[in-house]
């Protein structure tokens, strides 16, 4: 019974896995769903917001969309609004964003010395979003005892469960 427990687990865990990669390679996104962390794009999207991402390199960048991007330097990925685009002759586009909340640019959180995003520094475009539902995933990082606690419970219920 606790190889068919355990192998059952595993199941789960292969399964949620598939279905993310999937979402990855349907949405051309290495992160197709992300959580909004901070304020900075109220009233747009709040703190807790679960944001449904796509990045299709042949759509072009436009100024007033949302983009998730991440900088050199930084672990998690920012949520922003492009305010300017720069288009070359080459097609090479250059983007400035800022937070919705924020009085200022974010040149400030970019690296030392780069004044615009590009391309490769994009993770998604907001294309759809769920209200709060990402506030489990605060609580978890707020709380690592709590995150813990629950991955316990979780996996002693799968692994202890009885099949009628």
């Amino acid at each position: 019974q606790l190889y068919y427990q355990v192998l059952n687990f595993a199941m789960i865990v292969s399964s949620a896995l598939m279905i993310w990669k999937g979402l990855i390679v349907v949405t051309g996104s290495e992160s197709p769903i992300v959580v909004v962390l901070s304020g900075s794009m109220e009233p747009a999207f709040h703190r807790g917001d679960l944001l449904f991402l796509t990045n299709f390199h042949g759509d072009p960048i436009r100024a007033g969309e949302i983009v998730v991007f991440k900088v050199e330097g930084r672990d998690i990925p920012i949520v922003h609004r492009v305010i300017k685009v720069h288009e070359k002759g080459n097609g090479n586009i250059k983007f400035l964003t800022k937070g919705d909340n924020n009085d200022v640019d974010d040149r400030g959180l970019y690296k030392e010395g780069q004044n615009w995003l590009e391309k490769k520094d994009v993770v998604g475009r907001a294309r759809g979003f769920l209200p709060y539902v990402g506030m489990v995933t605060i609580v978890m990082n707020d709380y690592p005892k709590f995150k813990y606690a629950l991955l316990a419970v979780m996996g002693a219920y799968v692994l202890l469960k009885r099949e009628s």
